[in-house]
């Protein structure tokens, strides 16, 4: 290793939450920032539906606190929700200012110019929205302003191994520092060390610990299996949301038909046509997403075919190729005209509400390091996500980070000499093989075991496996060169198990967590519960 890169912050990670912090910590510190691809392929540009905020006179801060609070099936931290909930008007202003191209309101004046829509769970229509490609458009307008700034020095193809801490190097037993860490260029294969003064967390997504999910191929739970390596408390990995209306396709099974389409009026039906939903929600098709995605999952079992049908065609030719132009495209594509026929739809892997634990304002439980987006668990989301909840919350807290920074500073590390990565061996081409086998060995294991509805011996199955998968990959990992084949599979058997053992101690049902072993939820539950070192 034949460098060392010396920053005030490093951000690991380059969807919203860390383009925003590094957008904003940019102003006046040096900032590193690192991502896996390239700055815009990341889990943020796949987000179709938009940010949950409360813009509109029929709406409150009040309705939207409530309706957060009542998807989180009572783990919500109420204080966090409040804060986020609060911030979320200012947020869309400051992200007008950078060039977000919000989608307009027809006949929109200056008072309420912008296109509201509904989704699953909300009250009122509160989600803005650039079509049907918000992520995109956002991640777009925030690279522009990244890129323009000469504090911030991007790697792209870069791979964060794991990070630098006093407890690995030079333990303080006191107090644990996180110092940097260490990195993989994929086109050169050097590894070099970032020494920062802070290090953020921002690679949060791990669907693809899942054999469906609606996440891209980068999201493999880097930030969240680095940081419990390095000594993070960990939280509510059993909620994986499963978001309910991925496209069901033999050439395309992740793509995600956006919550706004129900929210439009569309409707769930069976595989034979007749609607379902009345059955198990008040609210239908726009139902809270974990009963959408149980009662689908039911359907399915019933039915015995793969899929339900989501219909579209009332809401109309025009509407549907004005506000969803993309999902229109992509179905087009798989021979499917939403305007005349119906969506065949599966739930899949979508985000999950748990990861290292952080205060109101991104620490972490090592010192100097703090996590922002998906791979924190703050306790907004509580125990299932209100729809683009998401978003809101990736952008307020990389406020909050950089403020808090910015008032207080970063406590001082110990001094560290600089550590050589150690590097033996080599991966043979026939042993990548071995690799592809973990990965969807893990991911059947965690769709089937740890899925949509569990039970104690499933799980139970799962942990057995995982801990052998585990033992075998440490032996490959230490035996082999570093390939960044073996770096995502790594860490995705990291994820897999923490979600597992945290699943194994919620013994109850509650929001995304169904167990048929423990159907009923239990009382008064803390708001960050099942921690985990």
């Amino acid at each position: 290793m034949a460098l060392t890169i010396h920053t005030d912050h490093l951000v690991v990670g380059s969807g919203i939450a860390g383009l925003m912090l590094a957008h904003k910590l940019g102003q006046s510190h040096k900032v590193v920032i690192i991502a896996k691809e390239s700055l815009s392929e990341n889990n943020s540009s796949y987000a179709q539906g938009g940010i949950a905020s409360v813009l509109s006179p029929e709406d409150s801060f009040n309705k939207h606190i409530e309706d957060t609070l009542e998807a989180g099936a009572g783990l919500c931290h109420r204080d966090i929700v409040k804060t986020v909930v609060e911030a979320g008007p200012k947020v869309i202003r400051e992200l007008i200012s950078l060039g977000v191209d919000f989608t307009k309101r027809e006949g929109g004046g200056k008072t309420q110019p912008y296109h509201l829509t509904l989704e699953g769970g909300h009250s009122e229509r509160r989600i803005i929205h650039a079509d049907d490609l918000t992520g995109a458009e956002v991640v777009r307008a925030l690279i522009a302003q990244i890129r323009t700034n000469p504090n911030i020095t991007i790697y792209e193809n870069t791979f964060a191994i794991d990070l630098l801490t006093t407890d690995k190097v030079s333990p303080i037993f006191s107090q644990n520092y996180c110092l940097g860490a260490y990195a993989f260029h994929r086109d050169s294969s050097e590894i070099f060390e970032i020494r920062s003064v802070a290090t953020h967390l921002c690679a949060g997504g791990h669907g693809k610990v899942y054999l469906y999910t609606s996440n891209p191929d980068v999201a493999t739970g880097d930030g969240l299996a680095m940081g419990w390596r390095a000594g993070c408390r960990v939280a509510n990995l059993e909620f994986m949301q499963f978001h309910p209306t991925c496209l069901y396709s033999q050439k395309e099974k992740t793509f995600l038909i956006s919550e706004a389409v129900r929210g439009e009026g569309a409707v769930l039906k069976t595989a034979d046509g007749k609607l379902f939903m009345q059955n198990y929600h008040p609210l239908q098709s726009l139902a809270p997403r974990d009963i959408v995605a149980r009662a689908i999952d039911s359907e399915i079992k019933k039915s015995g075919v793969p899929y339900v049908y989501l219909d579209a065609r009332s809401i109309g030719i025009d509407k549907i190729k004005d506000r969803f132009p993309n999902i229109y495209r992509v179905c087009l594509e798989q021979g499917i005209d939403m305007t005349k026929a119906m969506i065949p739809v599966v739930p899949a892997a979508h985000f999950s509400c748990g990861g290292l634990v952080t205060d109101s304002v991104g620490h972490t439980s090592v010192t100097n390091l703090f996590a922002i987006g998906e791979v924190a668990c703050t306790g907004l989301h509580g125990a299932n996500r209100l729809a683009s909840n998401s978003l809101l919350e990736a952008l307020v807290f990389a406020g909050r980070v950089a403020d808090h920074i910015e008032a207080n500073g970063i406590l001082e590390a110990p001094q560290v000499p600089s550590i050589p990565w150690r590097s033996t061996g080599s991966i043979e081409p026939d042993e990548l093989v071995v690799l592809t086998h973990t990965w969807d060995e893990i991911r059947r294991m965690m769709w089937n075991y740890v899925g949509i509805v569990r039970s104690d011996k499933r799980l139970q199955r799962a942990y057995a496996k995982i801990v052998a998968i585990r033992q075998e990959l440490e032996t490959f990992y230490w035996e082999n060169q570093i390939d960044t084949s073996l770096l995502e599979v790594r860490n995705l058997a990291d994820v897999a198990f923490l979600t597992i053992r945290c699943a194994l101690k919620r013994k109850e049902s509650r929001g995304i967590h169904f167990n048929i072993d423990y159907p009923h939820p239990i009382d008064n539950p803390a708001p960050i519960d099942t921690v985990i070192w």
